[in-house]
């Protein structure tokens, strides 16, 4: 650029020199027309060829002149494409800047990204794993569902037959119930009879020459009050059928019996026999009799007889109500 401003500068320099020397050679050139004779056709012609030449010379200089003019105006375009690229290599330089920054950060971003990605396939591979597991879980459960609904269903209709019996046996309890209330008011109502006793702790009775009435005064059991110790007569208290037993226990030689009386008629008679001396002889006896209210059984020990009795009661008498008539 420099080079070219100097040279510019030279050339201006010439030119107006060259301009010069052309203004004053004119002039002498027309005063030494006017005031010499004509020269020789020799120097006439030098005249001419130096006019040329210096002709040739200006022509060039303008030539000159011109093409630095347009580089002047070449250059001036160009500074300014150099300064509007140096503003926009400033604006890229920035936006460069700001492009590597938001490179690196979506780098990193990237690279957290791929890590999450890796962590989301490793879990998805797991899940996938677990799926499958869960799969084969859930068809087995349908499997078992589907046997446990028809199973549910069967029990269901047990369950219905079960509740239909439980209703119809609910009734049956209900009726039974008051069945039951019913008879346990009656039988609250119905006398209760039942004795139990034991003859005595003398040890041996008999034999007597007459019969006399066996009077068991031992009393273990006498509800109702219907036996009388003091007389040896049970008496039914209401008509129904009654349980009677009795056991008779003999200890010595001779005859062991007893006769079952209703209202002073004889109606069983049981005896054993035995040959020596203090060796048992007994046996037990149970009657089922229908009695009205005001019945009398007593038992007897037929004359020539013997009964034994003691602490331990061998020989006892016992009844009690089966149910009312």
């Amino acid at each position: 650029m420099r080079v070219v401003a100097g040279l510019l500068l030279l050339l201006l320099g010439l030119c107006g020199s060259g301009a010069q020397g052309e203004a004053g050679g004119l002039g002498e050139v027309a005063e030494i027309n006017q005031n010499t004779d004509p020269k020789h056709p020799a120097e006439e012609s030098t005249q001419q060829s130096t006019k040329q030449t210096t002709c040739d010379v200006w022509t060039e200089l303008r030539a000159l002149r011109d093409m630095v003019v347009e580089q002047q105006v070449h250059m001036e375009l160009l500074q300014r494409e150099n300064s509007v690229q140096a503003t926009e290599l400033v604006s890229l330089e920035s936006r460069l800047t700001s492009s590597e920054s938001k490179t690196r950060d979506l780098e990193k971003e990237n690279a957290d990204l791929q890590t999450r990605l890796s962590s989301s396939e490793s879990r998805i591979d797991q899940l996938e794993t677990e799926n499958a597991v869960q799969a084969t879980e859930l068809t087995s459960l349908g499997s078992r569902l589907t046997a446990t609904e028809s199973k549910t269903s069967d029990l269901e209709k047990e369950n219905a037959d079960l509740q239909t019996r439980l209703s119809s046996s609910e009734s049956e309890l209900l009726i039974s119930k008051s069945r039951i209330d019913q008879l346990e008011r009656e039988n609250a109502e119905k006398p209760k009879v039942a004795f139990y006793t034991a003859l005595t702790d003398a040890g041996n009775l008999g034999p007597y020459n007459t019969a006399i009435t066996l009077k068991y005064s031992k009393v273990f059991t006498n509800i109702g009050k219907a036996y009388n110790p003091s007389t040896g007569f049970f008496t039914a208290p209401v008509k129904g059928v009654y349980n009677l037993q009795f056991t008779v226990f003999g200890y010595h030689v001779g005859y062991t019996g007893v006769q079952v009386y209703k209202n002073n008629q004889r109606i069983m008679y049981n005896s054993e026999k035995s040959s020596e001396n203090y060796v048992p002889e007994y046996f037990t006896k149970s009657l089922v009799l229908e009695l009205t209210a005001g019945d009398e059984i007593h038992l007897v020990l037929p004359s020539g007889d013997s009964i034994y009795d003691d602490r331990d009661n061998f020989s006892t008498f016992s009844g009690s109500l089966l149910f009312t008539l």
